[in-house]
């Protein structure tokens, strides 16, 4: 195969060249020749070092987009991610709006887990105050996905999950002037279109979309409009430094079509119990990027960046059970609730590379200093219109209009000792100190009864290693401590008897995991590592009463919990004949997720859930796939399997009337998705989710888009043709 490869290249080279020739004699350069193999891969480990970042020892992945068979237009995370052992995916937010994604039993909710980055710049809304992602950018942008999971957290952030980096695609280096176009159409409604210029002029190169998507939705009343723009310019000044500057917009209107008990969805999930529910993040995100290479030892990376803008909803919020429906009395509908969120979060970051040696040790030192200023305007329990389209007007004024403002700077290291050209050692440390302090009016709560001031103060230790068995094959390890913060929804009453304990502790704990990857006998690639996962501090609810026998709620610290598990990754590629190749691949993890310690409310008393298993965490998600590859036809036919898991931490299996709790079924979908590429011109891509219907959810959430059941997507199918030219 290799001696083939060799012959093709040389073939085309020359080629290339005696055609070069005859055209034009004075020809000075050949255009850049790319051979593909069948042999390409998905999914990937990232290089020891990656923009100034450490990866040695740590459990990573790196998935390149154009050689995936996946849904990319809706961004089905199952297929995504298919080759990334124990991704739990939370369908909740309609086609293609938003990821969400978590990993070893972590919540879901917009990926609010990770620390989620673009091309290096942070998209988390506000880390401190509401770490969730609202930019939503299209996937057909993307080249890569970085995913480096707990352990390597210290470099990143301070976050359970780990990091996500999205990696847009680049300008083309060939010539000044490029275009690409990516248009898609699917079931219930779908139409997208992105459209990309990019290029390169001397020392300049640009890349730049705009994108536009519509769905009518699966279920009734879940209508989604989108559209996102993005601007990248890059100015190289020598061959040591340069200088990028981006702008990323994205805005989307979700129709929400609310929670369902259990008797609704299994009489019918596309129905709708809202037809008045909207949902609009418009999200904007610029960057600047300087990177220096101060010496062949020495290199520093800087970055700013932003998100700024507002996540809008008007809704009528009630149980599933709760109709949306006119009031005879006045002829209307009752009024809806109207919330605003304005994001200001600024932040600036400093990285240092440095190669050295202490006597036979080579070393590698990654350093750095984060510095962020946040400020999260809340404005919620508006009093909005009585009528059915989107409109945030008021007719009586915010009931919480409250401001959170975070300073926070971080410092950060991490060493790479090769003690040996096998064996590598990385201890690294995190430190960060700050405070976020809360202003505003609660207008039916006292603000002196609420903790105004929280600060973040705290060092976080890690260590990774790895062994290199030969050049194919490593042993990889780790620990590393976490740390998430009291954000702003874990303080806010919800009413007036409700109250908030004053000394809430921030989440903590640590990640621990050691595994093996590679490649065995020619073919096969594999990735199995163990890890266990500490969460200390878990936030609830449990229930107080006075001296007059007058029950409250009482928000606070509940619980430990403790997650382990297995996570496996195996995939092997093999050739049928000389043009058509095959491959077969499973991606499974194993959780056990359990409360160590804790008591919660049972809505009249207080019950221990030690030994209850962690919501909506299931013991088993296993993705298996084939792969088939035919000159330039690609496909694969994906399988994927969740088991069953609970929606609270009583673990309730009969579901409540309003099924905002109960027992979330196992389930398992059918995909099948196939491209090809007629030439380096054109490409065709189509396929088919849940190819035999299967009626499910994935969780019942507790809080946003609404307490219930929430279905997934039945069978559908898309059609998506792209050119470049």
């Amino acid at each position: 195969m290799k001696k083939l490869l060799i012959l093709l290249a040389c073939h085309v080279a020359f080629v290339s060249c005696f055609a070069q020739t005859v055209d034009t004699v004075n020809s000075k350069e050949l255009k850049e020749i790319t051979i593909k193999s069948w042999m390409r891969n998905d999914i990937n480990r990232l290089a020891d070092e990656v923009n100034g970042y450490l990866s040695t020892g740590k459990k990573n992945e790196l998935i390149t987009l154009n050689a995936t068979n996946a849904n990319i237009a809706i961004k089905t995370g199952r297929q995504l991610f298919a080759k990334v052992p124990g991704v739990f995916v939370y369908d909740m937010d309609g086609s293609g709006n938003q990821l969400n994604i978590a990993t070893r039993g972590l919540d879901p909710h917009r990926s609010w887990e990770f620390n989620l980055r673009q091309n290096g710049a942070l998209i988390n809304s506000d880390m401190y105050g509401y770490p969730a992602s609202h930019y939503s950018a299209p996937m057909e942008s993307f080249e890569k996905v970085e995913i480096i999971r707990g352990t390597g957290a210290l470099q990143y952030g301070a976050q359970f999950g780990g990091m996500i980096n999205y990696i847009s695609k680049r300008p083309d280096s060939t010539k000044p002037f490029s275009f690409e176009s990516i248009n898609t159409a699917g079931s219930f409604g779908l139409l997208s279109s992105y459209n990309a210029i990019s290029g390169t002029a001397k020392k300049f190169s640009y890349y730049a979309y705009y994108y536009r998507r519509h769905s009518v939705g699966y279920r009734k009343n879940s209508r989604s409009d989108a559209d996102a723009q993005f601007l990248q310019m890059q100015y190289q000044f020598s061959d040591k430094v340069s200088l990028k500057a981006e702008i990323g917009r994205s805005k989307y209107r979700y129709q929400i079509p609310g929670p369902l008990n259990d008797s609704m969805f299994y009489a019918d999930p596309r129905m709708s119990t809202r037809g008045r529910n909207y949902f609009s993040p418009d999200i904007y995100v610029p960057s600047l990027n300087l990177k220096w290479q101060v010496s062949a030892q020495t290199k520093i990376l800087a970055t700013t960046s932003g998100v700024f803008g507002s996540r809008n909803s008007v809704m009528f919020d009630a149980f599933a059970d709760v109709p949306d429906a006119i009031d005879p009395s006045t002829g209307m509908f009752k009024n809806r609730q109207v919330d605003i969120d304005g994001f200001n979060s600024r932040t600036m970051e400093g990285r240092l590379l440095h190669d050295y040696s202490l006597g036979r040790i080579k070393s590698k030192l990654a350093a750095g200093i984060v510095y962020m200023n946040n400020n999260l305007h809340r404005r919620q329990l508006g009093k909005g219109t009585t009528g059915s389209d989107y409109d945030l007007s008021l007719v009586e004024d915010f009931r919480r209009d409250i401001h959170f403002k975070t300073h926070n700077i971080a410092l950060f290291a991490e060493n790479a000792f090769q003690i040996n050209p096998k064996w590598t050692v990385s201890p690294g440390i995190r430190f960060e100190n700050g405070s976020s302090r809360m202003s505003g009016i609660i207008k039916y709560y006292p603000v002196n009864e609420l903790p105004t001031s929280i600060n973040h103060r705290f060092a976080l230790l890690g260590i990774s290693t790895q062994y290199l068995l030969n050049k194919e094959n490593t042993l990889y390890g780790g620990f590393s401590q976490a740390y998430r913060p009291v954000i702003f929804k874990d303080i806010v009453p919800v009413a007036a008897y409700e109250q908030i304990d004053k000394n809430l502790k921030n989440a903590t704990g640590y990640n621990l995991e050691m595994g093996a990857r590679g490649k065995l006998f020619q073919y096969l690639q594999y990735d199995v590592s163990l890890f266990s996962l500490l969460y200390n501090n878990r936030m609830g609810t449990l229930v107080l009463q006075d001296n007059m026998g007058q029950a409250s709620t009482f928000k606070t610290n509940v619980g430990d919990s403790r997650t382990t598990g297995v996570e496996l990754f195996l995939q092997y590629k093999f050739p049928i004949s000389n043009q058509l190749y095959a491959g077969l691949f499973t991606s499974t993890s194993y959780m056990h997720a359990k409360y160590i310690d804790g008591q919660i409310s049972t809505g009249t008393v207080n019950k221990s859930i030690r030994g209850n298993s962690v919501e909506a965490v299931p013991n088993w998600i296993s993705r298996n796939g084939l792969d088939f590859l035919y000159k330039g036809f690609g496909c694969t036919i994906l399988y994927n399997y969740t088991s069953s898991s609970y929606s609270d931490p009583l673990n309730t299996i009969a579901p409540l009337v309003n099924g905002a709790r109960g027992f979330t079924p196992a389930y398992s979908i059918w995909d099948f998705n196939a491209s090809l590429r007629v030439n380096t011109m054109f490409m065709i891509r189509a396929g088919v989710n849940n190819i035999f219907d299967r009626e499910y959810f994935t969780k019942r959430p507790t809080f946003y888009p609404g307490p219930g059941i929430w279905p997934s997507d039945g069978r559908n199918a898309y059609i998506t043709f792209g050119v470049k030219i």
